[in-house]
């Protein structure tokens, strides 16, 4: 069953990859997500199986390849914390298939797109199943490939090609800290496999090894290796800037890489790593310092941000940073809670955007939307539940995983905790506030669209429109009526050199010709069918598995797939929080709700006017706090100087000059005075050859015969 949930993906991958122009766009879709939803149905067994009837198991594929000490064996690694996220992967997977029969109905490459959907989940699935740290850098980076063909699917579009390579590039980044951590480990361990690890974990406390010019403690060192690929997978603080850019791949791509499914990785690979984290508090530490400053923040640049899904991207990144906090408080089961509710109703809302953006003839620019709560009731009403479980409505899904988390950090003795807690509270009223504006900008008031004349050039919608990505040129210039209304809205994005194709008029990733002329329109049943689905989970998945997950049935569930040191009490601490600590995160919904809806409803303009007021602050969170253009005015242009160095000096200058291409110019010089004696006359021949003879005799002559 196990080697069906992972390989049956990559046997659709392959077959609409290799085959789909002989079989069809049509088939392709057929194909992947028959196959997909039967993988789906499978894991839901395999959870309840290993969930609830503790049948823990591990499958042996092959033997990878053994060299001296090292052996690697391919293996499927199933406990609960893999039938965790086998669900999440597979059900988000599905979901988004079916719902891309829709989307990309009119987009000619059809086949290829669902070939990279499949191929994704595949690497995410062997990333998920892993027995050893080897197998999961195989999933890791394979999720990375995939990510990449997935953002820059749209090829023709320069934006899409700069944000792939970046998404790769940053990625590289912390993947060059998570092989050292696993050269570490194999160092301390001699294994790569996790129960040796594991088993071996306890007495690595206390070792130390010489490194960077100091002697580390060993584990600690290790850790904050592996967490450095975490922070760039789960595109965590530093290694953050690829996330809101990869919304330039197709909606579909948001929903299911940068929602559920790749953005978590990193969150799975620490709770598998729980043993080796467990006994390093500074390596814990750090993780709630980064994740609590993630989740901070981006919630701040998700306030002013006016493309709606760089909005729920940033949302992403925040949320992402509650799950790190809790993970370094050793609220493990809490982390992994979150993750398996956000997946939910973070991919409804990117799929709900997708509707939107569909009614709206590819708009995405918040500005330019609004009053489309009559006109497209059902994308309404799905984006409002996902909105609720965002943020924190009580008992929705959202309300039971985040809520939990900010209680672990206030009752976690872990320094850092406090921290954590502060972040992650006041991130909940900056979720709240975002949140809501964007439900308000969009489908509250009257309409401020300007929608596009009717297309079938599948170019024309995808093309943006003489438009620079911020993040390749690392400037961005802010006007200061970011979203008010009405009036001028629509004028002043002209020139509003935002960070999105959206707010220069330019239509994105719809852009098949789905929009039509005229009034903004539901989505056909193909595309809401799925946000039924997803709906159902937002509302109901805290409420269903909180018991298991975080409850009195925690220790049953979750077996030996978690493992908690002896001073791990935050499970127990949890229960004697103060009434306040409880209720406070729904206080921030209500404060973060009451305030959307007097700035956007009760008193338009009042956004304006307070962007007015405090242009600095504003100019630094829409320009994301500048680190585009730091990184570009310390990485980037250094980079670029660097290669133009060799290249021209070393390249160009020296080792072509004097090799080959000055050995070829000599020739050339030479043979050019040469080939003048060869003319082809006769009479030049004979003076030649006189003229040598006559040399030849009077040297003779002057030296003498020896």
């Amino acid at each position: 069953m196990y080697d069906l949930i992972v390989f049956l993906p990559l046997l659709g991958a392959a077959v609409a990859g290799l085959f789909g122009r002989q079989i069809g766009h049509r088939n392709s879709e057929y194909v992947t997500t028959t196959l997909l939803s039967i993988s789906c149905a499978l894991a839901w067994i395999a959870f309840f199986r290993v969930g609830l009837g503790h049948h823990d198991a591990l499958v042996p594929v092959a033997n990878w390849f053994t060299v001296g000490d090292l052996q690697v064996n391919w293996a499927f690694r199933i406990d609960t914390l893999t039938a965790v996220m086998l669900v999440v992967v597979t059900t988000v997977s599905t979901i988004v298939h079916s719902y891309s029969f829709g989307y990309m109905h009119d987009d000619p490459h059809r086949s290829r797109f669902f070939a990279y959907l499949s191929l994704f989940t595949f690497a995410m699935l062997m990333l998920v199943t892993s027995d050893n740290l080897v197998q999961m850098f195989f999933g890791w980076e394979g999720v990375g490939l995939a990510s990449y063909l997935l953002i820059g699917f749209w090829y023709q579009r320069p934006t899409a090609n700069a944000a792939a390579i970046k998404a790769f590039v940053v990625n590289r980044v912390g993947d060059f800290g998570f092989s050292l951590g696993i050269f570490l480990v194999f160092l301390l361990t001699h294994s790569v496999a996790f129960e040796t690890i594991f088993a071996a974990a306890p007495g690595l406390a206390g070792k130390t090894v010489h490194a960077f010019g100091i002697d580390a403690d060993a584990v600690t060192l290790a850790c904050l290796l592996l967490f450095m690929g975490a922070m760039g997978k789960s595109a965590q603080f530093l290694l953050h800037t690829w996330l809101p850019d990869a919304m330039e791949g197709p909606t579909p791509v948001s929903a299911l890489i940068h929602a559920a499914t790749m953005v978590t990785a990193g969150v799975f690979m620490v709770a598998r790593l729980s043993p080796l984290f467990e006994i390093s508090p500074a390596a814990q530490t750090f993780v709630i310092v980064i994740g609590a400053t993630t989740c901070f923040f981006a919630a701040t640049i998700g306030l002013v941000q006016n493309d709606i899904k760089r909005v729920i991207a940033y949302s992403t990144c925040s949320q992402l940073g509650y799950m790190f906090v809790a993970l370094g408080c050793g609220g493990y089961a809490i982390g992994v809670f979150h993750l398996f509710t956000h997946a939910f109703f973070k991919a409804l809302l990117f799929l709900g955007a997708g509707s939107v953006i569909h009614a709206v003839s590819g708009e995405q620019d918040m500005r330019n939307m609004g009053g489309l709560r009559g006109k497209i009731p059902i994308t309404f009403w799905m984006m409002m539940i996902g909105t609720l479980a965002l943020t924190g409505f009580p008992f929705t899904a959202g309300y039971y995983s985040k809520d939990a988390i900010i209680e672990a950090a206030y009752a976690s003795q872990r320094s850092g905790a406090a921290f954590g807690w502060l972040m992650t509270t006041i991130a909940a009223g900056l979720t709240s506030f975002y949140s809501w504006r964007l439900v308000f900008l969009t489908f509250y008031g009257t309409s401020r669209a300007t929608v596009a004349p009717e297309t079938t050039d599948h170019n024309a919608h995808k093309e943006p429109t003489d438009t620079h990505h911020a993040s390749a040129h690392g400037h961005e210039e802010a006007t200061v009526a970011h979203d008010t209304h009405p009036a001028g809205a629509a004028a002043r994005t002209g020139h509003h050199h935002d960070d999105s194709a959206a707010a220069h008029g330019a239509h994105d990733d719809h852009g098949h010709g789905h929009g039509h002329g005229g009034e903004p329109h539901e989505s056909p049943p193909i595309m809401l069918y799925p946000l039924y689905v997803l709906a159902f989970g937002a509302l109901f998945a805290g409420l269903l598995f909180h018991h298991l997950f975080i409850g009195e049935g925690r220790e049953s569930f979750w077996g030996e797939a978690l493992v908690y040191g002896a001073s791990n009490h935050v499970f127990e601490d949890m229960e004697h929080v103060p009434l306040f600590v409880s209720l406070l995160p729904t206080l921030m919904f209500v404060i973060g709700l009451a305030v959307a809806y007097y700035v956007y409803l009760m008193r338009p303009g009042t956004a304006e006017r307070w962007a007015s007021a405090n242009k600095p602050l504003y100019q630094f969170l829409l320009n994301k706090w500048y680190f585009d253009e730091l990184y570009d005015l310390i990485f980037v242009r250094p980079a670029f100087w660097l290669g133009r160095l060799f290249w021209r000096g070393g390249d160009q200058g020296i080792i072509d000059r004097f090799g080959p291409d000055g050995i070829a110019q000599t020739t050339l010089g030479a043979t050019s005075w040469v080939v003048r004696f060869q003319s082809g006359f006769l009479y030049q021949y004979a003076l030649v050859m006189m003229i040598g003879i006559a040399l030849i005799i009077s040297y003779f002559m002057i030296v003498g015969v020896r």
